[in-house]
């Protein structure tokens, strides 16, 4: 059994996440956890668990006010090891006892990190580590700047390192009591929880390639689509924020340099991050609708966020264009899309798209009509972004749809397809070739 499983990476990576999430629940679901001493109840502490280990912010309860120290430490750990990945984290204490890693392990984390070979898989993994304790050791010391005086020195400095470790692993929970709404027209504030969020989300091999590089036009073509698909959505985000919130009430007690920060911030935070500057339930219709948008479409691979990544986004638009202009291949940045790329990122959009679409009904179906469809739809594709805003419906879920959105969470920190991967995996290849058939489309 055991055996049969290290011959199935994706497998082992589905069932890591399985193992961190149920150890968070049953430590979350202790009476030393929550402030008032009682048990929060095992699907909600499951609930909870999921949410940070799978990156997300969904919660249920205030996590400032509910939670004990120990509680919040859980949570910060959760987020921190499902942020850098269950099986990267792993691989630190064989590293720290200076043992070997072999074959078996190396392939696991070549899949974790979405990695092309085992060769120089663990320098990249030592890369990781490094370069995410880095930067959030500095967005920790620029988040003091304006906490430390605010809380005091211990309590300043412990919000800095857990606002640090949030935005950067893309988790969006928050010890203020309502994110970042205090903060709408703070820079340093803003700039810093969107710069980790921008970091975080775009993947480390980009980083590692801009730092090789340090020109566009040598990067590879996955770091070149990460970068221009997260700029045109960062812009798009922003001009569409302002444009529909800059009059409204959601933005009337700010000034101009206030709504373009928070503008800025939305569309960073909506993609992958889960933290908000604006309260939710008074933005327009069309503005749930652009964050459905970027929430849906996510991060980019390789990183701490979700969503059916950037890249993905990116192969299948320039697909489109392609067709369109009636060129016989699909290229982006004049490279060839491969074939097995365009099937994957048709693949992940359907499952993305089918899981949301059904997921949503049940909801509709489980809540019978208490909640507008909007609201439901926002709280799933949230859910399965692994982004963590919400209308405020959480809280109001019944068990059920709350084991839904767990099981979204999860499916979207690891991946629909690495997960299909894992469970439909085949020992032995087809190798049986058909003779072309012609079929009409469109």
């Amino acid at each position: 059994m055991i055996k049969n499983l290290k011959k199935n990476p994706p497998l082992v990576i589905c069932l890591s996440f399985i193992v961190l999430i149920f150890t968070g629940a049953f430590l979350l679901n202790t009476k030393m956890a929550s402030v008032s001493g009682e048990n929060i109840g095992f699907v909600n502490a499951l609930f909870t668990s999921t949410s940070a280990s799978c990156v997300t912010g969904l919660v249920l309860v205030n996590t400032s006010e509910y939670w004990t120290a120990f509680g919040k430490f859980i949570i910060a750990s959760l987020i921190q090891i499902g942020g850098l990945g269950t099986m990267v984290f792993l691989s630190l204490i064989p590293m720290l006892f200076h043992k070997r890693i072999g074959i078996v392990e190396r392939r696991i984390l070549k899949e974790q990190v979405s990695h092309d070979a085992t060769k120089g898989i663990i320098k990249l993994v030592i890369y990781i580590i490094k370069f995410s304790l880095g930067v959030e050791f500095v967005g920790a010391i620029l988040l003091a700047l304006r906490f430390v005086p605010q809380y005091g020195f211990i309590k300043g400095t412990l919000f800095s390192l857990f606002h640090s470790v949030s935005a950067f692993c893309n988790a969006g929970f928050d010890l203020t009591g309502n994110s970042l709404m205090n903060y709408q027209s703070d820079g340093l504030i803003t700039l810093t929880i969107s710069s980790l969020i921008i970091i975080g989300g775009l993947g480390y091999t980009v980083f590692l390639e801009i730092y090789r590089h340090r020109n566009f036009k040598n990067l590879s073509l996955h770091s070149k689509a990460a970068i221009s698909i997260s700029l045109i959505l960062l812009i798009i985000g922003t001009l569409g924020f302002f444009l529909l919130e800059h009059n409204q009430i959601s933005m009337n007690n700010l000034d101009l340099k206030g709504k373009i920060l928070t503008s800025y911030f939305m569309s960073a935070s909506s993609r992958t991050a889960g933290f908000n500057s604006l309260d939710l339930s008074k933005i327009q219709e069309g503005s749930v609708i652009i964050t459905i948008f970027l929430m849906f479409i996510g991060a980019s691979p390789a990183s701490t966020g979700g969503g059916i990544k950037t890249t993905t986004f990116g192969v299948l638009l320039f697909s489109t264009i392609s067709v369109l202009r009636g060129d016989e291949e699909a290229e982006i940045f004049h490279k060839t899309i491969p074939y097995d790329a365009l099937v994957k990122s048709l693949c992940i959009f359907f499952l993305a798209s089918g899981l949301v679409i059904i997921s949503s009904l049940g909801l509709m179906i489980i809540e019978d009509g208490r909640f507008l469809y909007l609201d439901i739809l926002y709280e799933i594709v949230s859910a399965f972004g692994t982004v963590g805003v919400s209308r405020g419906i959480t809280s109001n879920l019944s068990y059920p749809s709350k084991i839904i959105l767990i099981i979204l969470m999860y499916i979207g920190r690891v991946g629909a397809a690495t997960l299909g991967i894992g469970i439909l995996n085949k020992k032995t290849k087809k190798h049986t070739k058909y003779s072309h058939g012609k079929i009409i489309v469109g």
